[in-house]
């Protein structure tokens, strides 16, 4: 099985930056699309974004658009998520997940094979 493990969550004011790391076991790690999502308290987990396993394609939030980026890098079996111009309403605990081929079916969290355990984005106004 795939084991995921995100990093770099943090306190920060608006308009600062975060990178985040989930590092990925296991020798499949290509064979998988890699998203973020993030849940909030009292809200449903929503998509932020993901990468196919080829790094072709990338999908975004409208609601992140323009301000994050996520990268991947097979090498290290290592997705990253870019946070610039962080607002409040980003506050959440982020989630990394790995979905089997998943091409445009990597925005919904169906698509999910595995979950890592979140790491918390608290952003300060």
């Amino acid at each position: 099985q795939v084991q995921l493990v995100e990093s770099g969550g943090g306190l920060v004011q608006a308009g600062g930056s975060l990178r985040l790391s989930c590092a990925a076991s296991g020798r499949t790690f290509s064979s998988y699309a890699m998203g973020w999502f993030r849940q909030a308290p009292g809200k449903e987990r929503e998509f932020v974004t993901a990468i196919t396993w080829s790094g072709g394609s990338t999908y975004y939030a409208d609601s992140v658009k323009g301000r994050f980026t996520i990268s991947r890098d097979n090498a290290k079996n290592t997705v990253y998520l870019q946070m610039n111009s962080l607002k409040p309403e980003d506050t959440a605990v982020y989630y990394c997940g790995a979905a089997y081929r998943a091409t445009v079916q990597a925005v919904y969290a169906y698509s999910y094979d595995y979950w890592g355990q979140g790491t918390q984005v608290t952003v300060s106004s």
